[in-house]
């Protein structure tokens, strides 16, 4: 039997003993190197494919060739040019889930998800994540992960610019936990363990009952077995929450529990974190999410047009527009998805015309040529506008001009981009998100009466533009 047979066979074999995302995500893109007497060396796109399959399906991989060839190999997998006529030693993690009793294990599963709450969206699985060539090594090492937590990469670090999947993926990952074990998980947002945090801590104490909250707190993020913390960028100006995340980590991390962290930046671009709790981030695997290009988008909007049970189709050259025209967010995508669906309903139109597509998508593709802006820009534009610097504005000067120009820019970066009041504040020298609030709401109340100001938003938008 020749080599391309053999593969054949191993992949035909191979599909019919794991699951469709699992041989997607690990044996669909594996080639075969070459089989001799002795070894069979199989080529694996990334290292985390490596470790994976090294680490959890040895076993499976050596029963099928020996099927399939008759004799035992030496299973070898590697990356491309890693083979140097050299013996990978078999390596094997035990997964304690796999000796429990079937029935129990589901008995125990069914007890947590009803007792225990996890605050994951069922609806964020695998299975709807659509995957391309930028999200790609993000999503195989979150499946890692989910199969083996606390095992292979601890903690994972996701991170990218917001409404690329990250989301998605960590609830995908607690979602599988939840499926195929006992494991106690917890998914939370930064800015809900910073408001827990300081809430408790002022209450503590307090109580007639004498309770410490803060240890029930404690015991709340540290008796997990998997800890999910979501835009981890807020925690940057928050010291003292910042130590007991620190501890909090410290205490998981030791007693092999799973960490998963996502942010909007990487690593290095988290200024305000304390060097001791970079370090920490740095100790497992970093995976970033890039921005999709034309195809994956062209994928995203087609599944999600699928899975949204909408009642009419969109052709191909509407669809090509939309992924060309409405960003790169997937959120910007689907709303542009949403709002010709509404246009149809409205207007009792059965089939969209392109024409008519780019009528209902006129205004809101207008939009989009603010939604590029990012902080930063929206900062340096307004800084050079009024003959300011970026430092000026984040600075604790507050001289009218600089406190004027500074509520105008944090207007503009509510208006013009989708950021959150409390990532405005950090970016504006660490400013509390009341402080965006107040100067979103005084310009905002200006532009009512006067018509300089107003000017100078027109300007500033024009600029942002170009």
């Amino acid at each position: 039997m020749d080599k391309a047979k053999v593969w054949e066979k191993f992949l035909e074999q191979i599909n019919l003993k794991v699951s469709a995302v699992s041989f997607n995500t690990w044996f669909k893109d594996l080639k075969l190197l070459t089989i001799n007497e002795k070894d069979i060396v199989v080529i694996v796109p990334y290292l985390v494919h490596k470790n994976h399959i090294i680490n959890n399906y040895m076993d499976i991989i050596e029963e099928i060739f020996l099927e399939i060839t008759g004799s035992p190999h030496n299973i070898i997998i590697c990356l491309e040019g890693e083979y140097q006529e050299q013996v990978i030693p078999k390596q094997v993690i035990n997964n304690p889930s796999a000796l429990i009793n079937e029935s129990v294990r589901e008995k125990e599963i069914d007890e947590f998800v009803q007792n225990r709450k996890t605050n994951l969206n069922d609806k964020y699985t695998f299975e709807n994540f659509v995957v391309g060539d930028s999200n790609r090594f993000a999503f195989s090492s979150c499946l890692a992960v989910a199969q083996n937590p606390g095992k292979l990469y601890n903690p994972l670090f996701l991170y990218g610019k917001s409404g690329l999947g990250k989301t998605h993926l960590m609830h995908a990952i607690g979602n599988y936990i939840n499926t195929n074990s006992n494991l106690k998980v917890l998914y939370i947002t930064t800015d809900e363990f910073m408001n827990e945090f300081i809430n408790i801590t002022k209450d503590s104490g307090n109580k007639d009952d004498n309770l410490n909250y803060i240890d029930l707190f404690k015991s709340k993020y540290r008796d997990v077995d998997v800890l999910m913390i979501d835009d981890i960028q807020f925690l940057g100006s928050a010291t003292v929450t910042q130590q007991e995340f620190t501890n909090t980590f410290n205490s998981l991390y030791y007693n092999d529990k799973q960490i998963i962290i996502c942010s909007d930046r990487s690593v290095d671009d988290l200024k305000m974190f304390a060097d001791r709790l970079k370090t920490r981030f740095n100790w497992g695997l970093k995976a970033i999410i890039s921005v999709p290009d034309f195809e994956l988008k062209v994928k995203i909007i087609k599944n999600k047009i699928k899975s949204g049970d909408l009642m009419m189709e969109l052709s191909d050259e509407i669809i090509d527009f939309i992924a060309s025209n409405c960003g790169s967010d997937v959120r910007n995508l689907e709303g542009a998805i949403t709002r010709l669906y509404a246009y149809s309903a409205i207007w009792g139109i059965k089939q969209l015309t392109l024409e008519r597509a780019l009528e209902a998508l006129d205004e809101y593709t207008n939009n989009m040529l603010y939604t590029d802006n990012s902080i930063s820009k929206i900062m340096s534009v307004v800084s050079s506008y009024f003959n300011l610097t970026v430092e000026d504005l984040k600075g604790k000067k507050r001289s009218k001009e600089i406190a004027n120009a500074r509520m105008i820019a944090m207007y503009l970066c509510r208006t013009l981009t989708e950021e959150t009041y409390p990532r405005i504040g950090l970016e504006f020298g660490g400013r509390d998100h009341s402080t965006v609030i107040h100067g979103y709401e005084k310009i905002n109340e200006d532009l009512k009466s006067n018509s300089e100001l107003e000017k100078i938003i027109s300007d500033l938008k024009l600029k942002m533009s170009e």
